[in-house]
């Protein structure tokens, strides 16, 4: 299911964090090193919902990201919780590394990348990176960017009558 909500096999799946009103994987959690080459992957909580990605989006295109920017650099309670968000995140994403990925993570000279990098895998703590990411994070654990877009847009998932991730996926037709 995943693979049809991305469009394709995902990278370091390790499991869904959370389902949809309908079952469907809303949001699920990847490895910090992915795929064959072990390379890292830029974020640990991936919204894979179409509807939700999709509100998301329409979102961020309003120019969310340089409000919430900007509300955050005149809060300092929001910028706190920002950056709690960034740590909580850093710190899980590095935990989820074993012996092996840690022992890579070093010989590539990865780890401070895996280690300090928060939602999105920001490192700059001033700017937002992405709200995908930080919605994500939101559902899957709480943070203070997605409760906002909670409160402010309400993102949407499916309606009754249209649960996307119940049709059949699109077949392409010869000429």
């Amino acid at each position: 299911m995943v693979a049809r909500q991305i469009g394709r096999k995902p990278r370091g799946m390790l499991r869904v964090e959370t389902r949809c009103a309908y079952g469907y994987p809303a949001v699920v959690s990847v490895a910090p090193l992915a795929g064959p080459a072990a390379a890292p992957f830029p974020t640990l909580f991936w919204l894979t919902c179409p509807a939700l990605v999709e509100d998301v989006s329409r979102v961020e295109s309003t120019g969310a990201i340089s409000t919430l920017e900007a509300e955050a650099r005149s809060d300092p309670a929001l910028a706190a919780a920002i950056a709690a968000d960034h740590r909580r995140y850093a710190e899980e994403r590095f935990s989820l590394l074993d012996a092996a990925g840690r022992t890579a993570a070093d010989a590539r000279g990865l780890t401070p990348v895996l280690r300090d990098s928060g939602v999105g895998g920001s490192r700059d703590r001033e700017h937002l990176k992405c709200l995908h990411a930080h919605y994500a994070f939101h559902r899957a654990r709480g943070g203070a960017i997605g409760e906002i877009l909670d409160r402010r847009h309400g993102p949407r998932e499916c309606t009754p009558d249209r649960v996307r991730c119940a049709e059949p996926p699109q077949t392409r037709r010869s000429p």
